[in-house]
């Protein structure tokens, strides 16, 4: 059943958690820790917990002697290739005093498309869960294409959360909560509550943001929000230094407040984006 509201976050049956690649690469590696320790507590009240988490590409940068993001495909692919193994160690590790074990799950736009390769993933994800293996799922970067992707991690941690079809989505950001327009601008104010249906066009969240280590931003977090909240789960947005306060339902971040009546979704709806 969905969480409507927020501070049912800590007795949800099922959550999906997105964090991003500035959050745990880099200087911010040591962030894993509590993040995990958050997850196996949730884990531990019972709860199923999937983990969409970015930071393969960044992970691998410093393996492959990157001071910066590449911006070829190539080189993406490569650091990639490299950063998945050691990122899903670092999680594993974290995990090991729990007794919780990490499922990979490596997904790409196309599977999601294809009715027979998402009934694959979605059933292969449910017995990671019947077996009480934390699934970790990321775009398989090694070998998206730019013209076929899901754009960032935020709207992979929507679908996945309408796949397997969560009752709540944590999407961990950078800040506490979304504002009105860039929290550095004067007259910029806190948004604690969207309710579904509610006009967000006055509001300046900006565009997809670039930067060194990955893509997102408030805009595509208010995007994959929406899309899940139509399905019919709740969405937080939040720092990722809070990820124990909201999976435990204190009053902090942007809660989206999902739809009262939705309707299963046919499909993904479309996920081929143009280059990211």
């Amino acid at each position: 059943m969905s969480v409507i509201e927020r501070e049912s976050l800590a007795s949800a049956r099922r959550v999906v958690v997105k964090v991003g690649s500035s959050s745990i690469s880099g200087e911010n590696t040591e962030k894993i820790g509590p993040i995990v320790d958050a997850l196996a507590a949730a884990h531990g009240r019972g709860t199923e917990v999937v983990l969409v988490s970015s930071g393969a590409i960044a992970t691998g940068m410093p393996y492959l002697m990157l001071d910066a993001r590449p911006s070829d495909l190539a080189t993406q692919q490569a650091a990639a290739a490299v950063g998945q193994n050691v990122l899903i160690y670092r999680y594993q590790a974290a995990l090991r005093p729990f007794q919780i074990v990490a499922g990979q799950v490596l997904l790409t736009a196309g599977d999601l498309e294809n009715p027979t390769h998402r009934s694959n993933a979605r059933r292969a994800m449910e017995r990671l869960l019947g077996l009480r293996i934390l699934p970790i799922v990321n775009e398989n970067d090694t070998v998206a294409t730019h013209e076929i992707r899901f754009g960032d991690n935020d709207r992979l941690a929507a679908l996945v959360a309408q796949l397997i079809g969560a009752d709540a989505l944590v999407l961990l950001s950078d800040i506490e909560c979304l504002y009105t327009r860039p929290p550095d601008e004067p007259g910029a104010v806190p948004i604690p509550h969207v309710a579904y249906g509610d006009d967000l066009h006055g509001f300046e969240f900006g565009s997809v943001v670039v930067n060194s280590v990955g893509t997102g931003g408030a805009a595509t977090k208010v995007s994959a929000a929406r899309l899940a909240a139509a399905s019919g789960i709740g969405v937080l947005v939040t720092s990722a230094d809070l990820v124990d306060e909201a999976l435990t339902g204190a009053e902090i971040g942007t809660w989206f407040q999902p739809n009262p009546e939705p309707t299963a979704p046919a499909a993904t709806g479309p996920v081929r984006t143009a280059h990211r």
